[in-house]
């Protein structure tokens, strides 16, 4: 089928299955990066609980590296880990509609295209 072939509610529904496959590989990809994250924070809280009160702790902070307290730096990576984890709730929901929206768009398709081939084959029979 040439791109002339190809009616325009075809068109239209092939343009938004591709936006919502898009839509889809951005929240995967966004999704991964608060894992990552998270898995960043859980080994930075593991590595703090075996460290001594006396130790000293350093933070990055752009350029620089600052002397931070044990509890203070603990109290931050305990917060980040809840917002992350907020988000790759929402990220994850995000995910599940976008699925369930291109399963339902391809369903459409495939049965637009299925009614319109059947609706061919009959035009050629009664010729």
């Amino acid at each position: 089928m040439s791109q002339q072939e190809i009616p325009p509610w075809l068109r239209e529904q092939l343009a938004r299955l591709e936006q919502l496959q898009q839509n889809l590989q951005a929240v995967q990809v966004q999704k991964q990066q608060v894992e990552a994250e998270l898995g960043e924070a859980d080994r930075a809280l593991d590595e703090l609980k075996t460290a001594k009160e006396e130790e000293q702790i350093y933070k990055y902070a752009g350029n620089l590296l600052i002397k931070v307290t044990k509890d203070a730096i603990m109290k931050e990576l305990q917060e980040k880990k809840e917002i992350s984890n907020t988000r790759s709730l929402v990220l994850g929901k995000q995910e599940t509609r976008f699925k369930e929206s291109l399963k339902e768009l391809q369903t459409k398709i495939d049965d637009m295209l299925k009614g319109r081939a059947q609706s061919t084959q009959t035009d050629r029979s009664t010729s």
